[in-house]
């Protein structure tokens, strides 16, 4: 049974947020910004708007492209690292956008989510148990700024979006591979830490308590750098395709210097590569279905052609899959 990406779709935030307007907030100016980052303006979710609310309208959009009702999908993974309720909202968004037919659960790998959700579909596609399955990539990750730190307030956008994977004759996923090292979960984190401990006698039980997201990015940038191009070639490699036969690669939207220090490692150009992140800042698990969805709005990408996409983030976890469009 082969895996074929039937449709794509996205959502983001009406509010955003320009450079300069961090000028009167922290020490930083849109020259600073847009020379270290490539990022021009984030959109950010208001307090009425919810992750459900971005992922149900990037489903939605994937659904209409693909002329499928949500009765139609028998599967809904949702990657967040933030979703509205800790035991999860995959479930919150089936019922959002109707899917009554459907079983639904998350997955949590912050950046590389989206990656790691795919890859999951295509296994339950191609094993014979489900028909169609809707992969949503959704954050919120301006819930968990700390908006005096100048090394992450200024990354990071809110957004969803959304493939919807169905069964084919032809396999369009010719390969993937996933990593993770926790011994680097130090670099990215977003830590819980209790308070208001309860007393059982002498023992204490904390209430959990998550603060708000704190990297490393020297050293989030070296691992990126090293391993993205590794994991890529692996990919390449194992799905016999040479570097000279990809016609785009979709990265994780992270930082543009480091989106170009891959480009020159795998020694390809960097017009070879798409990316939005001027628009829309780190979306973390929505990056790269929001850069794809656009990609294929705008014919950028045609059929046949063969597509990297590559995931890094917090775990730190990351992953690549060859697709032929």
């Amino acid at each position: 049974m082969g895996v074929h990406i039937l449709s794509t779709g996205s959502s983001v935030p009406n509010f955003f947020v320009e450079n300069q307007q961090f000028e009167d907030m922290i020490e930083t100016s849109d020259h600073w910004i847009s020379t270290r980052t490539g990022i021009k303006k984030r959109h950010l979710a208001p307090s009425s708007t919810s992750v459900t609310k971005l992922a149900a309208e990037a489903a939605n959009n994937a659904l209409s492209a693909a002329n499928l009702q949500p009765t139609d999908i028998n599967l809904i993974i949702l990657a967040t690292s933030t979703p509205d309720d800790l035991f999860g909202s995959a479930s919150q968004l089936q019922a959002e956008i109707g899917a009554t037919a459907s079983v639904a659960f998350d997955i949590t790998a912050a950046c590389s989510g989206f990656i790691v959700g795919l890859v999951t579909a295509a296994q339950f596609i191609q094993a014979g148990s489900y028909k169609n399955i809707l992969v949503v990539g959704a954050d919120t990750m301006s819930r968990w700024i700390n908006w005096s730190d100048r090394a992450t307030c200024i990354l990071f956008g809110d957004g969803a979006g959304a493939v919807v994977v169905g069964q084919s004759l032809n396999n369009s996923i010719l390969g993937f591979k996933l990593c993770t090292d926790g011994q680097l979960s130090s670099h990215l984190q977003l830590m819980n830490t209790p308070v208001n401990n309860h007393k059982f006698g002498l023992t204490d039980i904390p209430q959990g308590n998550y603060s708000s997201i704190t990297m490393n990015g020297k050293e989030v940038y070296k691992f990126a750098v090293l391993q993205v191009p590794i994991v890529i070639k692996q990919c390449l490699s194992n799905s016999k395709i040479s570097i000279d036969e990809v016609d785009w690669f979709i990265l994780h939207q992270a930082n543009t210097r480091i989106l170009e220090a891959i480009a020159s490692r795998l020694s390809i150009p960097f017009s070879k590569m798409i990316t939005n992140l001027e628009h829309y800042g780190n979306t973390s698990a929505a990056s790269i279905p929001l850069a794809l969805d656009e990609a294929i709005k705008s014919n950028t990408i045609k059929p046949g052609q063969i597509i990297v996409l590559s995931g890094f983030g917090a775990g730190l976890t990351w992953g690549a899959i060859v697709l032929k469009w």
